[in-house]
């Protein structure tokens, strides 16, 4: 796509001293290539530019340095550019620098650049190396949970790159630390509405950290009391009986008429995992039924209408009126399960996602009726 002879004299025109016009044209052209799984590969092959592409970010034209980070956006949303781009040494250390700075306007691009960097296992412990070497998860989780850190930027896709962060174990003891106060800082952004990627950033966090089940007891005491966080955004308006209500956990309890669940349906879905997870021991599973999630989970499913969501959540409610495991079963999360069992529930799976999508098609179809009609 770009020949070595044309990419030497492209390269000329992508330095800091070089004409704006000229370095705007530049600039413009790499970001047309960034549009394409070709050009992101050529680009990919040639660290070159990258590097140049990373030093026009501290260029004086707002233009210039918009293209730049658009660019940064597309290469990095290819995952076959990772290495290319993390073999810029600077590049993290630059962008956490940039990030941190209240006034900086493109802190959000930057935000989703760490993103998509982070969202493979691989290059999300390099982003989880940085960020912890040189300024410290503790402080991203402050930058997220400061109102109006920086007046020119949302910094709201600081909640997917904290997602993607707890796939790793390191970035989950260090949110589950229980000196540290860090996920009752999250909790209250399940409800967060001005921003589905800041609410569902924090729901993909607690789902993951939720894998750690030797903290779910504390997750469920009233030192954290997770549940209602997550139990909330699933709650309609729904009248249940004066008993039901008051064997609720507080919050949930006599909802007004106008209650709103959760509108987007993939973090209604991941709010399910993050119970259903909660349920994986035995004593998570008392809790969680003592406080009376079943009501909750019963108008749901009456009220839900995706097919993925509504298989998630009977398997959820199967655990809450199911009977108890085998003894030496009570951990979900650590059950052995034999070969030819694992290849038939496969094969169980493969068939309820086949049914799922053809609901789902139905589904779609019967709404492009409506809205034909």
């Amino acid at each position: 796509m770009l020949e070595d002879k044309e990419a030497k004299d492209l390269l000329n025109f992508l330095t800091l001293e070089m004409r704006p016009d000229l370095k705007g044209q530049a600039t413009g052209y790499i970001l047309g290539l960034t549009g394409s799984k070709d050009g992101c590969k050529c680009l990919g092959n040639k660290p070159e530019f990258i590097k140049a592409l990373l030093t026009l970010t501290s260029d004086t034209s707002v233009a210039i340095v918009k293209d730049c980070y658009n660019a940064l956006i597309n290469l990095s949303a290819d995952e076959t550019v990772h290495h290319s781009l993390l073999k810029e040494t600077t590049l993290l250390s630059t962008l956490l620098g940039h990030l941190l700075d209240p006034g900086y306007i493109f802190a959000d691009q930057i935000c989703t650049i760490l993103t998509n960097l982070s969202r493979n296992e691989k290059t999300c412990m390099d982003v989880f190396r940085v960020i912890h070497d040189e300024v410290g998860l503790a402080k991203i989780v402050e930058v997220f949970c400061t109102e109006g850190y920086n007046k020119n930027a949302s910094l709201h896709y600081l909640g997917p790159l904290l997602s993607n962060l707890t796939q790793l174990p390191v970035a989950r003891h260090f949110i589950l630390d229980k000196d540290r106060c860090v996920i009752q800082r999250l909790l209250s952004y399940t409800q967060y509405e001005s921003s589905t990627i800041r609410r569902g950033g924090v729901v993909g966090t607690l789902r993951n950290c939720c894998f750690e089940y030797s903290y779910h007891e504390w997750l469920l005491s009233d030192k954290v009391d997770i549940l209602p966080c997550v139990l909330l955004p699933l709650a309609g308006p729904e009248e249940l009986s004066e008993e039901e209500n008051e064997n609720l956990p507080v919050d949930l309890q006599y909802l007004p008429e106008d209650k709103k669940r959760e509108k987007d349906p993939d973090i209604r879905k991941m709010l399910l995992e993050t119970i259903m997870l909660l349920t994986a021991t035995k004593n998570g599973r008392d809790i969680v039924k003592k406080k009376n999630t079943y009501p909750i989970m019963r108008e749901f499913h009456k009220w839900e209408k995706e097919p993925d969501v509504i298989a998630s959540c009977e398997k959820l409610v199967q655990v809450l009126i199911g009977d108890e495991p085998e003894p030496g079963m009570e951990n979900l999360l650590e059950v052995d399960i034999p070969k030819e069992i694992e290849e038939k529930l496969q094969v169980l799976d493969e068939q309820e996602q086949r049914q799922i999508a053809k609901e789902q098609e139905e589904l779609q179809k019967r709404e492009d009726d409506s809205q034909s009609n």
